[in-house]
């Protein structure tokens, strides 16, 4: 018995010794890890392009989380794709007015996932925003954001049969359409155009959706005026080809007639027959002797 409280005894003496060699080493190794927490992994290697793949891995993880419904791991990746962001440097892959597209975004981001009600659609948008940003970014020359080409040119024409049908409220359907899927693409927008570019088109865009909120009835050419100029912002901004033809319908093949197809023979004889006579007459210039 003595002889085990002595082993006790020895042994809470050799715990308070080590405490007192452990306890500073510990107390730096929490701090480190602590401090390892506030700061971003692998901060230096983020930079250019490589921040840039890195930012589009993460918002298309993003974006199918939500598509999911995993709300506890999608709120983790949005705040994970802040730190990224603030870690990494974007310098030469986009302008002055791209990155603060870029910060919008994400602050948008974070502020949907944060919000105490949880709304699907809301959700869904903004992490499709996001991930069609960082898609531009990473991908300038081909981004996604490049396939609203079409629908765009629909909603174009749908302005343009209201023109010509006189239906207002037909006009402010079409702009509506055009304005929330312009909505959705303009961060991307703007981090892969130049400001004219985008400037031309958001201001061709606010005056379509005012012009039918004026007083006075808006004449027909007019809105045709309006339409043409839109066109031709949304060539610049897609960066298509002036010459390039428009999304509408082919005009059907025009129907000849019996007596069509009858002039069209006459006019074949009567070539042939002048071509055979002068095939003669080079012949017996040219008999010999």
């Amino acid at each position: 018995m003595p002889r085990r409280i002595g082993y006790v005894l020895a042994g809470l003496v050799l715990i308070y010794l080590m405490g007192g060699l452990v306890g500073p080493v510990a107390g730096a190794s929490s701090s480190a890890i602590v401090g390892a927490a506030e700061q971003p992994a692998d901060t230096a290697a983020w930079t250019g392009r490589s921040g840039a793949a890195r930012l589009e891995e993460e918002a298309e993880a993003l974006y199918k989380l939500v598509l999911k419904g995993d709300v506890i791991h999608a709120r983790e990746k949005s705040e994970e794709i802040s730190r990224l962001f603030v870690a990494s440097s974007y310098e030469g892959l986009t302008s002055v007015e791209g990155i603060h597209a870029l910060a919008e975004v994400i602050m948008d981001v974070k502020a949907t996932f944060a919000a105490a009600e949880i709304s699907a659609e809301r959700w869904e948008a903004a992490a499709a925003r996001l991930r069609l940003a960082a898609n531009s970014l990473n991908q300038p020359r081909q981004p996604m954001w490049l396939q609203y080409y079409k629908v765009i040119r629909e909603d174009l024409n749908e302005m343009e049969r209201s023109a010509g049908a006189g239906d207002p409220a037909g006009w402010k359907s079409a702009v509506d359409r055009l304005q929330s899927r312009y909505d959705n693409i303009r961060p991307a927008v703007v981090i892969s155009r130049s400001p004219e570019a985008v400037n031309q088109f958001d201001s061709w865009l606010s005056y379509a959706a005012e012009i039918q909120s004026s007083s006075q009835q808006v004449p027909r050419a007019r809105l045709l005026e309006i339409i043409s100029y839109g066109q031709e912002a949304v060539r610049v901004l897609f960066g298509k080809e002036r010459n390039e033809p428009a999304l509408s319908r082919p005009l059907p093949p025009e129907q000849y007639g019996m007596w069509g197809w009858l002039g069209g023979a006459f006019i074949l004889t009567a070539l042939s027959y002048a071509a055979y006579r002068k095939y003669r007459g080079a012949k017996e210039e040219w008999k010999p002797v």
